[in-house]
């Protein structure tokens, strides 16, 4: 399954397919006048198109994206098979209950497990949802199967893990869970690396490890083989489960279709998101055929989880992922990309580190670089932060270098205009 690469060709906006050019032209209302909760601190633009690499605001203006959505637009914006097999479901199937059968669960799940370590999969509507199911499943494993009563999960501080009450108490950073107390019980955070406190803080009550391969949030570190020896070695020896968290580093996006590959190892249990569904709201979490009684009928579920549209784009994007050879494309993508910037920025003071995987790439800076965020989107080109002196770069699957080439440039000025 074939897809033309992004080009740097086309000023235009792409049409408006049935959209009104009056509302494309009118700006936003102020956030101050809106009916939404102001729980977003939004930047100030009104993006309205999508087309590759690229996005259209509600001006006119185009703009290189290099957030993709926070890795989620991995195809780029609209890949045409996803939109096809969309169009395709739409005229004939939205929404059924998990009460039936959904042909198109056991197709997306199949493909899943047949590129996987995993053998069961369950469908959710976020990264939330797929941790949450993730903790839930490793707790009634342990209770239910295992007869142990074990209930707590070990984090590392730094992690971020979603935004419902039992996944923000796993994430290891004190901001989100500000005003929220109490929290619920059975979640430690432990320093990322360290073996010593790791040790310390598993018990009796220990039920599962759950980590990230690459803490983005946390400022885009990767995990060292060492320690996931490490982690490994200690579930082994205590019996816990090991969860890892892929909803960001998922779907091709490091040079590995999963981030967990890079390391060698089979986690009982990981979690997709973002990438899953090129832009359509998915999750799912996936484990060993060993855990599958204990999700019996009636213990997790979920009303809107894996509906016949869900599973559409989910198949179109696997399909593409893997035709298509992404996660390669992503890997050769990123040496260019990290060469680039190191060629750029590799003797600036003010640049302290650049690091990642794949099409995850983090630079690290000597001041916080939030003001470059906004001289970004002024000069046309869209990135994000992972923690306050981090730029996040994450760009699709199929950037061209050519779009490279443009976005470390206009990196390397912002840096300097910055500096001077």
């Amino acid at each position: 399954m074939s897809k033309e690469p992004n080009t740097l060709v086309s000023e235009e906006m792409p049409s408006t397919n049935g959209s009104s050019a009056q509302a494309e032209k009118e700006p936003a209302q102020a956030q101050t006048n809106s009916s939404l909760f102001p729980n977003y601190a939004r930047y100030p633009l009104t993006l309205v198109k999508g087309q590759g690499s690229w996005l259209w605001d509600d001006q006119g203006k185009r703009y290189l994206d290099f957030m993709s959505g926070i890795a989620v637009t991995n195809l780029g914006h609209a890949p045409q098979a996803v939109a096809e097999r969309l169009k395709q479901q739409i005229d004939e199937l939205w929404h059924v209950s998990n009460l039936f059968h959904i042909p198109g669960q056991e197709r997306a799940a199949a493909l899943l497990t047949a590129n996987s370590s995993a053998d069961a999969v369950f469908f959710c509507n976020s990264g939330a949802e797929a941790n949450e199911a993730a903790i839930k499943l490793a707790r009634r494993y342990h209770q239910k199967v295992k007869q142990t009563g074990r209930y707590e999960i070990i984090t590392f501080t730094q992690s971020f893990h979603g935004r419902t009450l039992a996944t923000l108490t796993a994430t290891g950073q004190d901001k989100v869970k500000e005003g929220f107390l109490p929290l619920p019980a059975g979640f430690k955070s432990v320093p990322l690396h360290d073996q010593v406190a790791l040790e310390a803080a598993i018990n009796e009550n220990t039920a599962a490890i759950m980590l990230e391969m690459v803490q983005a949030e946390g400022g885009m570190y990767p995990v060292d083989p060492a320690f996931v020896d490490v982690i490994t070695k200690l579930c082994h020896e205590h019996g816990l489960l090991l969860i890892i968290d892929e909803v960001q580093t998922g779907m091709g996006r490091t040079g590995k279709l999963f981030a967990f590959e890079h390391y060698g190892i089979e986690p009982d249990i990981f979690t997709l998101a973002k990438g899953l569904g090129s832009g359509f709201s998915v999750g799912a979490m996936l484990g060993k055929a060993y855990l599958r009684e204990a999700f019996t009928a009636g213990s997790h579920g979920s009303t809107f989880g894996g509906t016949p549209l869900a599973m559409a784009a989910v198949q179109a994007t696997i399909e593409t992922i893997i035709d298509d050879k992404l996660p390669e494309r992503a890997a050769e993508m990123g040496d260019y990309l990290f060469h680039s910037l190191q060629k750029q920025l590799g003797d600036n003071p003010f640049v302290k580190d650049i690091r990642g995987k794949g099409l995850m790439v983090g630079i690290e800076c000597a001041e916080p670089v939030a003001e470059l965020v906004l001289a970004g989107q002024k000069k046309g080109i869209l990135f994000i932060t992972a923690g306050p002196n981090v730029i996040r770069l994450l760009p699709n699957l199929y950037v061209t270098k050519e779009e490279i080439d443009q976005a470390v440039t206009w990196i390397a000025e912002l840096i300097r205009e910055h500096v001077a």
